[in-house]
Protein backbone atom coordinates (compact mmCIF):
# COMPACT_ATOMS: atom_id res chain seq x y z
CA UNK A 1 0.00 0.00 0.00
CA UNK A 2 2.75 2.61 0.74
CA UNK A 3 4.20 2.35 -2.79
CA UNK A 4 0.73 2.59 -4.33
CA UNK A 5 -0.09 5.59 -2.16
CA UNK A 6 3.21 7.31 -2.95
CA UNK A 7 2.61 6.79 -6.67
CA UNK A 8 -0.89 8.23 -6.31
CA UNK A 9 0.42 11.31 -4.48
CA UNK A 10 3.14 12.00 -7.05
CA UNK A 11 0.86 11.53 -10.06
CA UNK A 12 -2.00 13.54 -8.55
CA UNK A 13 0.33 16.34 -7.46
CA UNK A 14 1.44 16.68 -11.06
CA UNK A 15 -2.14 17.60 -11.96
CA UNK A 16 -1.65 21.09 -10.50
CA UNK A 17 1.30 21.57 -12.85
CA UNK A 18 -0.76 20.24 -15.77
CA UNK A 19 -3.59 22.65 -14.99
CA UNK A 20 -1.18 25.57 -14.91
CA UNK A 21 0.26 24.53 -18.27
CA UNK A 22 -3.02 23.94 -20.11
CA UNK A 23 -5.51 26.50 -18.78
CA UNK A 24 -4.06 29.48 -20.70
CA UNK A 25 -5.13 27.70 -23.92
CA UNK A 26 -8.64 26.46 -23.00
CA UNK A 27 -11.42 27.13 -20.53
CA UNK A 28 -11.84 24.82 -17.52
CA UNK A 29 -14.95 23.09 -18.92
CA UNK A 30 -13.34 22.49 -22.31
CA UNK A 31 -10.05 21.26 -20.85
CA UNK A 32 -11.77 18.86 -18.47
CA UNK A 33 -14.31 17.59 -21.02
CA UNK A 34 -11.50 16.61 -23.41
CA UNK A 35 -9.42 15.19 -20.57
CA UNK A 36 -12.16 12.98 -19.18
CA UNK A 37 -13.28 11.83 -22.65
CA UNK A 38 -9.78 10.60 -23.48
CA UNK A 39 -9.42 8.99 -20.06
CA UNK A 40 -12.79 7.23 -20.40
CA UNK A 41 -11.75 5.72 -23.73
CA UNK A 42 -8.36 4.64 -22.39
CA UNK A 43 -9.83 3.02 -19.28
CA UNK A 44 -12.55 1.27 -21.30
CA UNK A 45 -9.86 -0.19 -23.56
CA UNK A 46 -7.86 -1.36 -20.56
CA UNK A 47 -10.99 -2.87 -19.01
CA UNK A 48 -11.66 -4.84 -22.18
CA UNK A 49 -8.02 -5.91 -22.39
CA UNK A 50 -7.93 -7.37 -18.86
CA UNK A 51 -11.56 -8.56 -18.82
CA UNK A 52 -12.57 -6.24 -15.98
CA UNK A 53 -16.17 -6.70 -14.80
CA UNK A 54 -18.69 -3.94 -15.48
CA UNK A 55 -21.52 -3.04 -13.08
CA UNK A 56 -24.00 -5.90 -12.88
CA UNK A 57 -26.96 -3.77 -11.81
CA UNK A 58 -28.37 -0.31 -12.36
CA UNK A 59 -27.81 0.50 -8.68
CA UNK A 60 -24.12 -0.36 -8.85
CA UNK A 61 -23.67 1.73 -12.00
CA UNK A 62 -25.47 4.63 -10.34
CA UNK A 63 -23.22 4.42 -7.28
CA UNK A 64 -20.05 4.33 -9.40
CA UNK A 65 -21.23 7.29 -11.45
CA UNK A 66 -22.21 9.38 -8.42
CA UNK A 67 -18.91 8.73 -6.65
CA UNK A 68 -17.05 9.71 -9.82
CA UNK A 69 -19.15 12.79 -10.44
CA UNK A 70 -18.31 14.06 -6.95
CA UNK A 71 -14.72 12.90 -6.44
CA UNK A 72 -13.50 13.25 -10.03
CA UNK A 73 -15.70 15.62 -12.04
CA UNK A 74 -16.91 18.26 -9.58
CA UNK A 75 -13.65 18.19 -7.63
CA UNK A 76 -11.66 18.91 -10.79
CA UNK A 77 -14.09 21.61 -11.90
CA UNK A 78 -13.69 23.38 -8.57
CA UNK A 79 -9.89 23.33 -8.71
CA UNK A 80 -9.65 24.31 -12.39
CA UNK A 81 -12.11 27.19 -12.04
CA UNK A 82 -10.26 28.37 -8.96
CA UNK A 83 -6.88 28.43 -10.74
CA UNK A 84 -8.42 29.98 -13.88
CA UNK A 85 -10.03 32.65 -11.66
CA UNK A 86 -6.71 33.85 -10.28
CA UNK A 87 -5.99 31.63 -7.28
CA UNK A 88 -2.38 30.38 -7.39
CA UNK A 89 -2.09 26.63 -7.75
CA UNK A 90 -0.21 26.52 -4.44
CA UNK A 91 -3.08 28.15 -2.56
CA UNK A 92 -5.64 25.86 -4.21
CA UNK A 93 -3.45 22.89 -3.27
CA UNK A 94 -3.33 24.08 0.34
CA UNK A 95 -7.14 24.24 0.46
CA UNK A 96 -7.40 20.71 -0.97
CA UNK A 97 -4.84 19.62 1.65
CA UNK A 98 -7.52 20.25 4.28
CA UNK A 99 -9.19 17.07 2.99
CA UNK A 100 -7.59 14.72 5.57
CA UNK A 101 -8.89 16.81 8.46
CA UNK A 102 -12.38 16.95 6.98
CA UNK A 103 -12.33 13.20 6.36
CA UNK A 104 -11.08 12.63 9.91
CA UNK A 105 -14.13 14.45 11.24
CA UNK A 106 -16.67 12.77 8.94
CA UNK A 107 -15.38 9.18 8.64
CA UNK A 108 -16.13 8.11 12.26
CA UNK A 109 -19.63 9.52 11.98
CA UNK A 110 -20.49 8.21 8.49
CA UNK A 111 -18.43 5.01 8.21
CA UNK A 112 -17.80 4.06 11.83
CA UNK A 113 -14.01 4.29 11.42
CA UNK A 114 -12.24 5.14 14.65
CA UNK A 115 -9.62 7.89 14.60
CA UNK A 116 -6.91 7.31 17.20
CA UNK A 117 -4.86 9.95 18.97
CA UNK A 118 -1.79 9.05 16.88
CA UNK A 119 -3.71 9.50 13.63
CA UNK A 120 -5.14 12.82 14.78
CA UNK A 121 -1.71 14.15 15.72
CA UNK A 122 -0.30 12.88 12.42
CA UNK A 123 -2.99 14.75 10.45
CA UNK A 124 -2.18 17.99 12.27
CA UNK A 125 1.55 17.45 11.73
CA UNK A 126 0.97 16.88 8.01
CA UNK A 127 -1.09 20.07 7.74
CA UNK A 128 1.70 22.05 9.43
CA UNK A 129 4.20 20.67 6.93
CA UNK A 130 2.00 21.57 3.97
CA UNK A 131 1.60 25.13 5.31
CA UNK A 132 5.39 25.50 5.49
CA UNK A 133 5.79 24.24 1.92
CA UNK A 134 3.21 26.61 0.45
CA UNK A 135 3.44 29.70 2.68
CA UNK A 136 6.30 31.45 0.77
CA UNK A 137 4.33 31.39 -2.50
CA UNK A 138 1.00 32.79 -1.32
CA UNK A 139 1.78 36.46 -1.95
CA UNK A 140 0.15 39.52 -0.42
CA UNK A 141 -2.51 40.50 -2.97
CA UNK A 142 -6.13 39.72 -2.05
CA UNK A 143 -7.54 36.73 -3.88
CA UNK A 144 -10.96 36.65 -5.61
CA UNK A 145 -13.58 35.34 -3.20
CA UNK A 146 -15.48 33.45 -5.90
CA UNK A 147 -12.31 31.73 -7.09
CA UNK A 148 -11.39 30.76 -3.53
CA UNK A 149 -14.93 29.43 -3.05
CA UNK A 150 -14.41 27.21 -6.10
CA UNK A 151 -11.45 25.52 -4.39
CA UNK A 152 -13.54 24.90 -1.27
CA UNK A 153 -16.31 23.53 -3.48
CA UNK A 154 -13.75 21.12 -4.95
CA UNK A 155 -12.62 20.16 -1.45
CA UNK A 156 -16.12 19.22 -0.28
CA UNK A 157 -16.87 17.39 -3.54
CA UNK A 158 -13.66 15.37 -3.16
CA UNK A 159 -14.48 14.42 0.43
CA UNK A 160 -18.05 13.44 -0.45
CA UNK A 161 -16.88 11.39 -3.42
CA UNK A 162 -14.22 9.51 -1.46
CA UNK A 163 -16.60 8.74 1.40
CA UNK A 164 -19.28 7.53 -1.02
CA UNK A 165 -16.69 5.48 -2.90
CA UNK A 166 -15.66 3.75 0.32
CA UNK A 167 -19.22 3.14 1.48
CA UNK A 168 -20.93 2.03 -1.75
CA UNK A 169 -18.33 1.05 -4.37
CA UNK A 170 -16.26 -1.69 -2.73
CA UNK A 171 -16.59 -4.03 -5.75
CA UNK A 172 -15.69 -1.43 -8.39
CA UNK A 173 -12.84 -2.33 -10.73
CA UNK A 174 -10.49 0.64 -11.31
CA UNK A 175 -10.62 0.31 -15.11
CA UNK A 176 -14.28 -0.36 -15.86
CA UNK A 177 -15.59 1.73 -12.96
CA UNK A 178 -13.08 4.48 -13.66
CA UNK A 179 -14.21 4.61 -17.28
CA UNK A 180 -17.81 5.06 -16.16
CA UNK A 181 -16.78 7.78 -13.70
CA UNK A 182 -14.82 9.65 -16.38
CA UNK A 183 -17.75 9.29 -18.78
CA UNK A 184 -20.24 10.96 -16.42
CA UNK A 185 -17.66 13.68 -15.71
CA UNK A 186 -17.22 14.19 -19.47
CA UNK A 187 -20.96 14.68 -19.93
CA UNK A 188 -21.20 17.31 -17.18
CA UNK A 189 -18.12 19.20 -18.39
CA UNK A 190 -19.27 19.05 -22.03
CA UNK A 191 -22.58 20.70 -21.08
CA UNK A 192 -20.67 23.45 -19.28
CA UNK A 193 -18.35 23.85 -22.27
CA UNK A 194 -21.28 24.25 -24.68
CA UNK A 195 -23.18 26.58 -22.35
CA UNK A 196 -20.48 28.81 -20.83
CA UNK A 197 -17.33 28.73 -23.00
CA UNK A 198 -17.81 29.82 -26.63
CA UNK A 199 -14.10 30.54 -27.09
CA UNK A 200 -12.29 27.91 -29.19
CA UNK A 201 -9.55 25.73 -27.78
CA UNK A 202 -6.05 26.79 -28.86
CA UNK A 203 -4.24 23.60 -29.78
CA UNK A 204 -0.84 24.81 -28.67
CA UNK A 205 1.90 22.26 -27.99
CA UNK A 206 1.70 23.13 -24.28
CA UNK A 207 -2.01 22.36 -24.25
CA UNK A 208 -1.56 19.05 -26.08
CA UNK A 209 1.15 18.04 -23.59
CA UNK A 210 -0.97 19.07 -20.60
CA UNK A 211 -4.08 17.33 -21.99
CA UNK A 212 -2.18 14.11 -22.68
CA UNK A 213 -0.60 14.12 -19.24
CA UNK A 214 -3.84 14.88 -17.41
CA UNK A 215 -5.80 12.26 -19.38
CA UNK A 216 -3.36 9.36 -19.21
CA UNK A 217 -1.27 9.91 -16.09
CA UNK A 218 -3.64 11.74 -13.75
CA UNK A 219 -7.16 10.64 -14.76
CA UNK A 220 -6.33 7.06 -15.77
CA UNK A 221 -3.31 6.42 -13.57
CA UNK A 222 -3.75 8.36 -10.36
CA UNK A 223 -7.51 7.86 -10.09
CA UNK A 224 -7.11 4.09 -10.56
CA UNK A 225 -4.54 4.03 -7.75
CA UNK A 226 -6.91 6.02 -5.53
CA UNK A 227 -9.67 3.46 -6.12
CA UNK A 228 -7.31 0.70 -5.00
CA UNK A 229 -6.26 2.67 -1.91
CA UNK A 230 -9.84 3.36 -0.84
CA UNK A 231 -10.72 -0.31 -1.31
CA UNK A 232 -7.75 -1.55 0.75
CA UNK A 233 -7.57 0.83 3.70
CA UNK A 234 -9.49 3.05 6.08
CA UNK A 235 -10.60 6.26 4.41
CA UNK A 236 -8.96 8.38 7.14
CA UNK A 237 -5.61 6.68 6.45
CA UNK A 238 -5.97 7.11 2.69
CA UNK A 239 -6.84 10.78 3.20
CA UNK A 240 -3.52 11.32 4.99
CA UNK A 241 -1.70 10.77 1.69
CA UNK A 242 -3.43 13.85 0.25
CA UNK A 243 -0.98 15.96 2.24
CA UNK A 244 1.68 14.90 -0.26
CA UNK A 245 -0.23 16.29 -3.26
CA UNK A 246 0.80 19.93 -2.78
CA UNK A 247 4.26 18.80 -1.70
CA UNK A 248 4.60 16.82 -4.94
CA UNK A 249 3.29 19.82 -6.89
CA UNK A 250 5.93 22.08 -5.31
CA UNK A 251 8.70 19.59 -6.10
CA UNK A 252 7.57 19.21 -9.71
CA UNK A 253 7.29 22.97 -10.06
CA UNK A 254 10.91 23.15 -8.89
CA UNK A 255 12.09 20.37 -11.22
CA UNK A 256 10.18 21.46 -14.36
CA UNK A 257 10.06 25.24 -14.05
CA UNK A 258 13.09 25.93 -11.88
CA UNK A 259 11.17 27.59 -9.06
CA UNK A 260 13.55 27.09 -6.16
CA UNK A 261 12.54 25.81 -2.72
CA UNK A 262 13.54 27.64 0.43
CA UNK A 263 14.91 26.02 3.56
CA UNK A 264 11.52 26.31 5.28
CA UNK A 265 9.87 24.55 2.32
CA UNK A 266 12.30 21.64 2.49
CA UNK A 267 11.62 21.46 6.23
CA UNK A 268 7.89 21.44 5.47
CA UNK A 269 8.35 18.51 3.09
CA UNK A 270 10.06 16.53 5.84
CA UNK A 271 7.35 17.44 8.37
CA UNK A 272 4.51 16.60 5.96
CA UNK A 273 6.10 13.25 5.15
CA UNK A 274 6.46 12.52 8.86
CA UNK A 275 2.81 13.36 9.40
CA UNK A 276 1.75 10.99 6.63
CA UNK A 277 3.90 8.21 8.05
CA UNK A 278 2.54 8.80 11.55
CA UNK A 279 -1.06 8.78 10.29
CA UNK A 280 -0.89 5.74 8.01
CA UNK A 281 1.50 3.36 9.74
CA UNK A 282 0.01 0.29 11.44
Amino acid sequence: MPLTALGFALLSGSGFVGARLGLPHAGPFAFLALRFALAALLLAGLARLVGAPWPQSWRAGRDYALAGLLGVGLFSLGVFHSIAGGVPAAVSALIIALQPLLIAVLAPWLLGERLGLRQGLGLLLGLAGVALVLAPGQGEQPLPVSALAASFFGLFALCAGNLYQKARCAAMHPFSGGSLQCLISTMVCAIGWWWYEPEPVRWHSEFVLALSWMSVIVSAGAVSLLVLLIRQGQISQVAGWFYLLPVAAALLDWLLFGHGLSGSQWLGIVIAGSGVWWTTRH
